[in-house]
């Protein structure tokens, strides 16, 4: 084995490590795209808060409030992400920059209707329609 052989495979070794932090341009990338990823913070009565993302579902943190779970879900994806990018994969877009096309109706009681209202509210959704999505999504994609 050569010289150059030994001190590229000692690189290539060295690159792949955990402990080390990610290259700034890796970092910048990520973080572009985590900005726009939705967080959802759902209470825990074990864990206080649970936070994740309708992009990477299985990408999650914890935290006794909700501000502080915020911000760890927000690290747990910009890790999520950074790594993606430097195995060569590719993030999935945010949720939002996806096109909807494709439209669901259901009919609901108005004391329904009031309880979903409240809680999208409550949860900081824009309306219902996006308070459904990111629910029923997040749940079928965190059971599969």
């Amino acid at each position: 084995m050569s010289r150059n052989s030994k001190n590229s495979s000692k690189s290539v070794a060295k690159s792949k490590r955990l402990d080390r932090p990610f290259k700034e341009s890796v970092l910048l990338k990520a973080k572009k795209i985590v900005a726009d990823y939705r967080i959802i913070l759902e209470r825990n009565k074990r864990l206080g808060f649970i936070g994740s993302s309708v992009e990477l579902p299985t990408v999650f943190a914890d935290a006794k409030t909700p501000d502080k779970c915020y911000k760890a879900a927000k690290e747990a994806l910009l890790v999520a992400v950074a790594t993606m990018i430097e195995c060569g994969q590719r993030p999935p877009q945010p949720a939002s920059a996806k096109k909807r096309t494709v439209q669901v109706n259901v009919r609901l009681t108005s004391e329904e209707k009031l309880l979903l209202a409240n809680a999208a509210t409550n949860l900081g959704f824009k309306g219902i329609s996006d308070f459904i999505r990111n629910t029923a999504l997040s749940r079928i994609l965190t059971n599969y």
